[in-house]
Parts: C-alpha cells; structure tokens; sequence
C-alpha cells in the first residue's frame, strides 16, 4: 500500500532581496496579500489538502513567522475584553490551525540544501514541499491534485504550467512525455530531464515546475548526493535529476491560477484579483478600480 504524505516542509529562510526596502526587517513570507500573511495561504492550501504537520525551515529574521502562528495572549486577553469576539476567533483560529514544527537553515544554500534540513523531522516518509511565493487559487487545492498522483503511482510529482518562451529562463523546465491518466491527456507527464533557468532557445519545453512538490524520501539521499553549484547553492532541481536515474519523477500540469507573488507586479496581480473575490470587499472595490482614470 503506498503511504500517504502527512507533512509539507515550507522553505522560509530567504531573503527577500526583490521586495527590499519592506524586508529588511521582516521576512517577505509575511508581507499581506489583503489581510494575511503569504505562508498563511500556502498552510492553509495544505490543511485542505490533508496535510497534518507543516515544518517551517527559517533563518535569522524570521521570528515574526513563528509568532504569527503562535498563541498571543496579550492580543486575545485584550480583544476578550473588548468584546471583539469575532477578531478573537480568527485569531485563534491560526494559532489552532494545525501543527507546526521549525528548523533552522543557518546559511541560504539553496532550495535543496532547505529541503535537506527537514530530513529528521520528516523521517522516511512521503512529504510535500510548498513555496509561499507561489499562491495559488484552485478549486482543489493544488497539494491535492498532486497528492491524487503520488497516490495513483507512488512516485515523486512536481506541479506545472505552461510558460511563456519569453519568461522561460526564469523556471526550471521539464523535458516530459506525456502520459494518459484517469481518462484525461495533456495534464501528466513522465519526467526524462530537467534543466534549470534555460536560455529560451534551448528550454526543451513550456512546462516549467512550480513551487509545490510531493516527493517521496528517496530524494534526500538523491539532494546529499549532488555537488553544489554557482554561490555553493545546492539546488532542488539537480536532486530530481539524481534521483530520475532510479526512480521515476511526474509532472502534473495542476488545474488552477498561480500568482508569482514573489515578484511585485506578481504580488500587485494577486492583491488586486484576491481582494475582488471577497465578499466584504469585492463590491467596492471593483466601484473604485472602474473610477480610476486609466
């Protein structure tokens, strides 16, 4: 029986250098998106995806994220007594939302050097990997979609999208055959390489991978193996190319909308598109975006 993945490891110990001034002094996973923190979106992707363990791996500055999801009794104390009982429930919402453990990565060494620092706390079990600067609206949580494959076929899944030939370069980008499954084509592929941040006419597709993963924990064996490479980063990506010489690496192109919110026009596009759908701004917002002279 192939086991369910219970944990998802969230990457946190970045700088943030493209969203400076704002995080020099708190950790761009908390920059609001509306009214919560980037990673709050990505934990919740996970518990509606049967996720029942999140492990942050943070760095130094990065206290506010485990604050966040910390019990602040001084703020509770003060609302009881204001009588503010829905502000109250939120707030303990997100202290009581679901487990959460934390390592640290001393050094930022790159996405697989961050992965490879939950080792212990994962154990030798199947995990996801969320980044929160990918957000991502989906009527099943895009974990879910990936969870779906990993259970089918017991393998390491990586989420994809089709991306522009001119923003290529940016991604880690898959060389994939296509692969008919639950009676659709065209959305799972059978990974044969992966070639990270391709120059445009050499991308071997349109499919790049984003931040979310389901790997099985072959792949901390695979992430000890490779050399580090440019600045002594070891990358996620060489990993799932060391471990595709032994087992096989899918990519499903997820059902869903993904906002880089990593990057500012990204952060602006979800701000703007997330504030809309909501119920008690939506309205009013869409009144002032329509008398705005552009």
């Amino acid at each position: 029986m192939i086991p369910k993945a219970r944990k998802a490891v969230f990457p946190a110990a970045g700088l943030g250098t493209r969203f400076l001034p704002a995080t020099k002094a708190q950790p761009k996973e908390m920059l609001p998106l509306v009214d919560k923190p980037l990673i709050q979106y990505g934990v919740e992707e996970a518990i509606h995806s049967g996720l029942q363990d999140i492990i942050i791996v943070t760095g130094r500055g990065k206290s506010a994220i485990e604050d966040h999801f910390d019990v602040s009794f001084e703020l509770e104390h003060l609302l009881e007594t204001r009588g503010k009982k829905d502000l109250l429930a939120l707030v303990r919402g997100i202290s009581d939302m679901i487990d959460i453990s934390y390592v640290r990565q001393k050094e930022a060494l790159g996405l697989g050097h961050a992965v490879l620092r939950a080792k212990e706390l994962v154990g030798k079990e199947p995990f996801c990997v969320v980044l929160s600067d990918d957000v991502i609206d989906a009527e099943i949580p895009c974990l879910r979609q990936l969870q779906d494959v990993y259970e089918f076929y017991g393998a390491s899944v990586v989420a994809l999208m089709e991306v522009p030939k001119e923003s290529i370069s940016a991604y880690g980008v898959v060389d994939a055959e296509p692969v008919d499954h639950m009676g659709q084509s065209g959305r799972l592929f059978r990974i044969r390489n992966m070639v990270e941040k391709p120059k445009a006419e050499d991308a071997p597709s349109n499919l790049a991978i984003i931040g979310r993963y389901v790997l099985t924990p072959e792949i901390f064996t695979s992430i000890e193996a490779v050399e580090p490479g440019r600045g002594g980063e070891i990358q996620l990506t060489d990993g799932l190319k060391h471990l595709l010489r032994s087992r096989p690496v899918y990519g499903y192109k997820f059902e869903g909308k993904r906002y880089d919110a990593g990057d500012k026009l990204g952060f602006l596009q979800a701000t703007v598109e997330f504030a809309l759908k909501r119920y008690d701004l939506g309205g009013p917002f869409r009144q002032y975006l329509k008398s705005l002279p552009l």
